[in-house]
């Protein structure tokens, strides 16, 4: 059994984390550089100021991505490098590295699925209120228009924002994230009602603008769950928890995707967030509510449910001694063949896993190579629901694994390796690991070989 004909098979990496060269040719800082700065804010003080060096080294890493055999890779721009103020003055420097990225991408047969936002906002519009500032709509849509102009010719998958969970509820409620404030609940939900208008904003300019037929997506991050059996109940049980506002919090999907997908909030979220919940000006849930022609979400973990005596979601613990990564994340594929489905359902669009994969104890072996059988094994498993779920009729249109490279994982630094291929941050030498070589196979199967 394999994918479907043309399956998107691609993997992931992000500005901030990869491209290093923070203040080559003319980029702004953004609020990563400013929490980098903070003492104690990332692991071993380190930052993402050099990472991967990217930004001189990308011919070697689309070489490597060439040989791998990927059919996509899924980049984001750096916001501030294109706009080191966040608007106004154009960086062309900035503008002309993303220029010879695509196109060393489209020569080496890589199709480029570009994200506009993961996370690296300038520093210059966080001191005029951010997220926080009702004008960041209309920020991000300039910034779009800029990108858009330029890479519209040659790119025609893009989506808006990457994990806005995260960049707004680790970013602006629990700090550990840029720019690492900790507001109260109701400026927390009004920054990301911002940040859903930004995304709609941002929408408009690209269909109004590009110089080709475009595919546009949005990619926030999954809260899973998967049901303990195949009855009816339980997936039932399943379904009910996926899509339900069930803490004071930004961790669920509903709030983040009932906007987005459907055009309005979801009501049980409004009666938990009560006063909290943003008062939309009139239009704005209309300008959210973008056609989009993917569902775009990155999964890694989730939790089992079972129908309870009452009927209602009852979560069932995992057992001791359970599957953990590096990350200490629990090992769930059944959420790449659960949720999906579930998705389907009640967005109505095919499914694109924008990312999936761990992080793990990878060091280079005596051999002089990088072994990784965890990281081959979890993803054989997360690779065979997904197949499951095609096979159960749901419309899987591609995968990216995350990540392409070792890379800077936000507050956690250098600590966790996420890459197909291992970087030796101190010579940045690249070496493919073990799953790197795998990953060829099951793409040239087309997960035949599963």
């Amino acid at each position: 059994m394999s994918f479907p004909k043309d399956f998107v098979w691609g993997a992931a990496a992000a500005s901030y984390q990869i491209e290093g060269g923070a203040t080559a040719d003319g980029r702004g800082d953004s609020v990563w550089d400013m929490l980098c700065r903070k003492p104690g804010a990332i692991w071993s003080g380190q930052t993402g100021a050099e990472a991967c060096d990217h930004f001189h080294r990308y011919a070697e890493d689309v070489a490597i991505m060439k040989e791998i055999g990927l059919k996509a890779y899924r980049l984001s721009i750096s916001w501030p490098r294109v706009l080191p103020e966040g608007v106004g003055t154009v960086n062309a420097k900035g503008l002309e590295f993303y220029d010879r990225l695509i196109d060393t991408l489209l020569g080496a047969g890589i199709e480029p699925w570009v994200t506009l936002f993961h996370w690296d906002f300038p520093t210059a519009l966080y001191h005029r209120g951010g997220w926080l500032n009702r004008d960041s709509a209309d920020w991000f849509a300039e910034y779009a228009r800029v990108v858009c102009d330029r890479l519209s010719d040659r790119v025609s998958h893009w989506m808006t924002h990457n994990e806005p969970q995260c960049f707004i509820g680790l970013g602006l409620s629990a700090g550990v994230h840029a720019p690492g404030d900790k507001l109260g609940f109701r400026e927390v939900l009004l920054a990301g009602h911002h940040a859903m208008l930004a995304h709609g904003k941002a929408v408009q300019v690209l269909r109004a603008r590009a110089k080709q037929p475009l595919q546009i997506g949005y990619a926030p991050v999954g809260s899973p769950f998967y049901p303990a059996t195949e009855s009816e109940a339980d997936i039932a049980a399943a379904r009910a928890a996926a899509f339900r506002v069930h803490e004071r919090g930004h961790w669920n999907n509903t709030w983040w995707m009932d906007p987005v997908y459907l055009g309005r909030y979801p009501d049980d979220g409004l009666a938990l967030f009560g006063a909290d919940a943003p008062q939309p000006k009139p239009g704005d849930m209309e300008t959210i509510r973008q056609p989009l022609d993917f569902f775009g979400t990155n999964m890694y973990s989730g939790a089992c449910v079972r129908s309870g005596a009452d009927g209602n979601p009852e979560v069932v613990p995992q057992p001791v001694g359970h599957k953990l990564t590096a990350f200490r994340w629990t090992v769930t594929p059944e959420i790449l063949r659960w949720m999906p489905r579930f998705f389907h359902e009640r967005y109505g669009l095919p499914i694109v896993i924008t990312e999936n994969g761990m992080s793990g104890a990878d060091w280079i072996s005596l051999d002089g190579k990088v072994h990784d059988p965890q990281r081959i094994d979890f993803l054989q498993r997360y690779l065979r629901e997904l197949r499951q779920a095609c096979a159960d009729g749901v419309p899987v249109k591609g995968y990216f694994q995350w990540s392409i490279l070792d890379n800077f994982e936000w507050a956690e630094g250098y600590k966790e390796r996420f890459g197909l291929v291992y970087v030796d941050y101190p010579t940045q030498r690249r070496i493919p690991k073990d799953s790197a070589h795998w990953y060829r196979d099951v793409i040239a199967s087309n997960g035949a070989k599963l």
